[in-house]
Order: structure tokens, then C-alpha cells, then sequence
């Protein structure tokens, strides 16, 4: 069973949300209307994924996001939410989010959504990631610290962030490249070192930046089993 937490003051919302998630019958959902509630619910119980609205009128979603994840470290946070939160990406990244989630989703991409975050998936919307990504011809002079990056990533570094950006999971990758995934834990917090970023999603991103992969690759290899799940129609990168 899928055990799900919507912190959110929006009765309509939660029960709809509530109501499309367990018509999966291995879902089940439990509402939160106020931070407390929802700090007091970490406190006594256990969540595989925590859908967390950005505008709660006793505490923004990013400070009971960071609340809630000294409660429990390592929970599944995802914002979901019907505001623009564009401008607040960074911030959320820095936060230790799961990904963000808008609350336009119908209810195949919200359970699609849902299952990937238990999985340790991270979702992100496609527009989103495309705005962080700079073509090559009106990308700016890297900075030191960019160029620095670009030169220790090595071709192995490549093939992995290629497949991270291709919504692999590390099982698949560890396949693709015939290593042990014990071998590609070890590949990767080195990458995340090199990179100097914390996770998958960071890593992508600085890496779509630098220009060290290819605009192309995020599209391609669209699947089911996704590490990224993006918005509209929630395609994997």
C-alpha cells in the first residue's frame, strides 16, 4: 500500500485528490489542513509520498517542506500546488524536494506522478527543465568553476547523466553501461562531487547548463519507468 499525505487548506482539493488515488485500490490518502497537523501526522506516521500545496495560510509549503524533512529525512515531499512556482525552483531544489507537481494533472498523470515519487523518482515538469536549458550558440562564457566542471566530467560521467536525463533508474543504467549498481553509486556521488550538486535532478540541470548534454537527450527514450515525470501530459524526459 501506497500511503499518501495532502497538506493543503482546500477541502475540494484534497478530496478530489483523495478520491482519484484511491480508485487505484493500492493507494491510500490522509488529509492535513494545517502545518501542525501535518508536522504532528510525520511525528506519529510514515508516508511514501507527501503532496505539500506552496500557499498554506499558517506556513509556506518550503519552510513546513524543510520542517517536515528534519521530522523525517528522508520523506518524499513533492509541491503541489496551482501557483507559478517558477521562481521559487531553486529554492525548492535547495530544499531537498522530491519534485513539484501542478495541480492542472488529470488523474492518470497524478497516479503516474505519485508512483514514481515512492519509487525515489524525481518529478519535474518538462517546461520547466527546457527554460533551465541553454542552446549551445546563446549559451554565455562558462565561468571558471563551469569550465572546471565541464573538463573532469569524463565520457562515462556523460553516459550517465545521458540516461539520468532519459528518466532511467539507476537499475537500468547499472544494465546499459553492464556495470554493478554498487559501481554506479560510487560513479555517481563522484559525479554529484565533480558537479558539486546533491542529487539526479541537480545534476541534470548543472549539466544542461554546461552544456554536457545534449539538448536532444532529454526528450528521447520516452517510457513508463521514469525518473523524471513532467507536465503537460507528464512525458518522461
Amino acid at each position: 500500500m501506497i500511503e499518501v499525505l495532502t497538506v493543503d487548506d482546500h477541502p475540494s482539493v484534497m478530496e478530489g485528490t483523495k478520491l482519484l488515488l484511491e480508485q487505484e485500490g493500492d493507494i491510500r490518502v490522509r488529509f492535513a489542513n494545517t502545518a501542525a497537523a501535518a508536522i504532528e501526522l510525520l511525528e506519529r506516521l510514515r508516508f511514501d509520498v507527501i503532496l505539500v500545496d506552496l500557499q498554506m495560510p499558517d506556513m509556506n509549503g518550503l519552510e513546513l517542506s524543510k520542517r517536515m524533512l528534519g521530522v523525517r529525512p528522508d520523506a518524499t515531499i513533492l509541491i503541489y500546488t496551482g501557483f507559478d512556482f517558477k521562481n521559487h525552483f531553486n529554492v525548492m531544489v535547495e530544499s531537498g524536494l522530491s519534485g513539484f507537481l501542478p495541480k492542472t494533472v488529470n488523474r492518470e498523470q497524478l497516479v503516474t506522478a505519485v508512483r514514481c515519487a515512492a519509487r525515489g523518482e524525481v518529478i519535474l515538469p518538462l517546461e520547466l527543465l527546457r527554460q533551465l536549458r541553454r542552446p549551445n550558440e546563446s549559451r554565455p562564457e562558462p565561468r571558471g568553476d563551469q569550465v572546471q566542471a565541464c573538463t573532469v566530467v569524463s565520457d562515462r560521467d556523460r553516459q550517465i547523466l545521458t540516461e539520468i536525463a532519459r528518466g532511467k533508474s539507476n537499475k537500468e543504467i547499472a544494465q546499459t553501461l553492464l556495470i554493478s549498481q554498487r559501481s554506479l553509486e560510487y560513479a555517481l556521488t563522484d559525479l554529484f562531487h565533480k558537479l558539486k550538486v546533491k542529487s539526479r535532478v541537480e545534476a541534470v540541470i548543472k549539466a544542461g547548463q554546461l552544456g554536457i548534454v545534449d539538448e536532444g537527450e532529454h526528450d528521447a527514450d520516452r517510457g513508463a519507468d521514469l525518473s523524471f515525470v513532467v507536465h503537460p501530459g507528464l512525458d518522461a524526459i
